[in-house]
């Protein structure tokens, strides 16, 4: 259940807000209760690895991490600039550098994690190396894009949070 009064839940924009609840209901009222055995529950990841890089945008925006060019530009790889592997070649403009110096390397390594399961290791075929989520994978990899979510927004933001924990999934 979301906290909806919390102040992360007022922070997110209506169309996080709606990314993330559309997540929910595929999670909570199609897939949970249907007797369809799927070969690969990824789609269930995209609603809330999409609001993941949405969030990420705003609050690097919100803390200076980037500047309002960077924000509508269509060019902005963020994990690009999230890689630990790429600090060196990027230096100041590295978003991983900028977090563990204003936060901590937890923090920074947990917020890429993040992404590499989140989005990386999702949705990009490799012939190779063909990932299939099962449903409580694809479960798993949700709530870790919203808890880290939560925990970006209470150590990096300006304001610190009042309101309860976020939870993404209700467990009936």
């Amino acid at each position: 259940m979301h906290d909806t009064y919390g102040t992360f839940w007022r922070y997110l924009s209506q169309e996080l807000k709606d990314l993330i609840q559309e997540g929910d209901y595929l999670i909570n009222d199609v897939i949970r209760h249907q007797s369809y055995q799927f070969k690969d529950y990824s789609f269930l990841v995209f609603p809330y690895a999409k609001a993941y890089e949405g969030f990420l945008k705003q609050l690097f925006l919100d803390t200076k991490l980037i500047s309002r060019v960077d924000f509508i530009s269509d060019h902005l790889r963020l994990g690009k600039l999230m890689s630990p592997n790429l600090v060196g070649r990027l230096r100041e403009r590295s978003l991983y550098k900028k977090i563990t110096e204003k936060v901590s390397k937890d923090l920074a390594d947990r917020i890429w994690m993040a992404w590499k399961v989140g989005r990386n290791q999702t949705f990009h075929y490799f012939p190779h190396n063909y990932k299939a989520l099962t449903f409580e994978e694809a479960e798993q990899i949700v709530k870790q894009i919203v808890n880290v979510m939560e925990e970006a927004y209470q150590k990096l933001a300006p304001e610190k949070p009042i309101g309860k924990t976020y939870t993404a999934i209700s467990i009936n």
